[in-house]
Formats: C-alpha cells, structure tokens, sequence
C-alpha cells in the first residue's frame, strides 16, 4: 500500500500501550527484590556494602528494561504493525477499492502464518475485484440490451399516435413493437434462468427420459424457420438414447444450439443434427454452413452478451450460450466448438449416462 491511511476514528485502544509497558517495567524491577532475599538468606544484610545493594538494583532496572524494549519491539514488528497493514487494507477493500496489495514480510523460504494470511488477503482481494468487474460488466451489457428494444418500442409508439398513418404502416409499426416486447420478454427470462442457474437455485430433478426423442421435438420446434430460409436440415440420430437427467434443462441446449445454426446459416445452407452414443456416453454435434467463427471468437462464444457477428445482434442477446455452458455444467456434461470463418461451425456435446 503507497497511500498513507488516516487513522481509524473507530479505533479506541491500541496493541501497544506505555502503560502497560511501564507496568511490566515496574513488575520486573520489584522482582529483584528477590535477590535482596537471597542474600539474607545467607549473610547479614549489614554486612552487605549498601553500594553493591545499590549497584545490583540498578544494573536490574537496566536489565528489565531491556528486556521490557527488546518484547516490545517484537510485539511491534511480528504483531502490531502486520495487523495495523492488514486493518488498513481490510478498510480500502471495504470502502470499494481493490487495488490494494500487501507485501510478505519475509522471503519465500522464510514465511510465517502472517505471509500466508497476507496472500490468502490479496488473493480474496483479487477475486472481488474479479467479481465487481463481472458486475459491472453484466449491468452495463444488460442496460444496453434493455435499452436497445426499449428505444424502438418507445419510436414507433410515438409515432402510431399520428392520426394519418396508412392501415399498411401503422400494423408494420405494431408489429415492430411487439417483435420488440418479445425480445424485452426474452431478456429478461433467460437473465433470471441465468442468474437461478449461476446460483444453483434451480436444481436437476433428474429422471431417465429419451433424448432421442427430444432432440426430434426440437428440429420440428423450428421447422417453419428452416423451411422459410430454404435450408436443408439433416438428422442422423439414433431411434432411442435414455439419458438420466432433467429434461427441461437440456431442451434449453438444444433449443439454443439449434437456433444459433439457423440465425447464421444462410438462405440454401444446410445444418446437420448428429446423435450417438455407447454404454456410458450420448454424444450431439449440431452443425451449419454459417459464416464460421475466428480464434477470438470462439475464445469468448459462452460469454454472456458476447455476439461476434453484429450482423445479428438484432436477432438475440448473447445469452443463449451462456445458458448452455452453465446447463451442460450443471448435469456433469462437456460442450465444446470448432469452426472456421466461412466454413461453418459444429457444436459438440457430450452427456454422462446416468444409471
């Protein structure tokens, strides 16, 4: 920490105290009285020159307060001073900042509980930080997706108020609108199915089911959708694959990966829907002839809102995948994808069979 803190007003006593520094001090140099008993014990105390008496008790008080300086400067530097750093960095982070970082006190061969507890401190630090990025992120992505549609709904609304707009124009603006609402609808469900699922409150009620027969469900689901673009859409599927899981979960996948081919594949292309399995795997790969994905791309596809072809930012919100990943996750299965630009890309996903 560069930035000198000013002192805490909560703070009303501290580690080291001078009175109770000059008690121990005081303590110490009455307890050589003791010597003083045992050499009564031995000699007569008039025998004794009352210099050496002297001499003993000051030599005594010296040594006690040595050892009363020594013990504190200790207390101080193993003690005191590592906990005043750690409270002073304790209220940095409470108070929104993140950038603290406290030094080991001792080299790497050399560390103590306290140079653990200060890397335990910066890393805690540095996953809030983490998070409070995340969440910034999230809230900013989030107001411009919600603001996006709110716009247009909020346009054509004022101007359906015209009172000579042409029969033809005003249902084109009506149905603006409500394409719009729908995708407002849309947002805002798959951000609380992604925030239930980041936290676990939706759990899997897993109950053996066909997947085979789910995935059939699915292409049919968006039959008019291909139909309309002139795609082909070939299936090669098993006739029957029992998985154990919960069903409505994994219909988000599919539902998702299968919308995602047909949002990028173009008029006269073809998606492919594979299905396989063996005695412990059920392995589905859905494939496009879409405008395929670069490197950069497919590092950040499973990241919320992120759309790698503006051309289609209009046609969702860059949570589909997302809501796939965290799904896929959640019932103990893998998802992966591979692409090139202009070439296509193939989603694969691989599910444990659960007896």
């Amino acid at each position: 920490m560069n930035k000198k803190q000013k002192p805490d007003a909560r703070i009303k006593s501290h580690l080291f105290s001078w009175k109770e520094f000059l008690f121990t001090y005081l303590l110490l140099s009455i307890l050589t009285a003791g010597q003083a008993l045992i050499y009564d014990a031995y000699l007569p105390m008039e025998v004794v020159p009352w210099q050496y008496i002297f001499g003993i008790s000051g030599y005594w008080s010296i040594v006690s307060l040595v050892f009363c300086l020594v013990t504190a400067r200790q207390r101080y530097k193993t003690f005191d001073k590592p906990m005043r750093k750690l409270s002073e960095a304790a209220k940095q982070v409470a108070e929104g900042d993140f950038s603290v970082y406290l030094e080991p006190i001792h080299r790497a061969d050399k560390l103590n509980y306290v140079d653990v507890m200060f890397e335990d401190f910066n890393k805690m630090v540095e996953e809030l930080n983490s998070i409070e990025t995340l969440k910034n992120d999230f809230i900013s992505n989030v107001s411009h997706e919600i603001k996006t549609p709110l716009s247009v709904i909020h346009g054509y609304a004022t101007a359906l108020q015209q009172d000579d707009l042409e029969p033809d124009l005003r249902k084109e603006y009506t149905d603006t609108i409500i394409s719009s609402t729908n995708k407002l609808a849309t947002l805002v469900v798959n951000i609380l199915k992604l925030n239930k699922l980041e936290n676990q409150e939706i759990l899997p009620a897993a109950e053996p089911y066909d997947v085979c027969r789910q995935l059939v469900d699915c292409a049919i689901y968006f039959e008019n959708a291909w139909e309309e673009k002139n795609i082909e859409f070939v299936v090669h599927i098993e006739d029957r694959a029992m998985i154990h899981a919960e069903e409505s979960m994994l219909e988000i996948v599919w539902h998702n990966l299968i919308s995602n081919a047909l949002k990028f594949t173009p008029s006269g292309g073809t998606i492919t829907l594979k299905q396989s399995s063996d005695e412990d795997t059920i392995t589905v790969m859905v494939s496009d002839t879409g405008c395929g994905m670069d490197e950069e791309t497919m590092r950040h596809i499973f990241d919320k809102f992120y759309q790698g072809d503006a051309s289609h930012h209009a046609e969702g919100n860059g949570l589909g995948l997302a809501l796939s990943l965290r799904v896929i996750e959640l019932v103990g299965g893998v998802i992966s994808v591979k692409s090139e630009p202009h070439k296509g890309t193939t989603f694969t996903v691989q599910l444990q069979v659960k007896r």
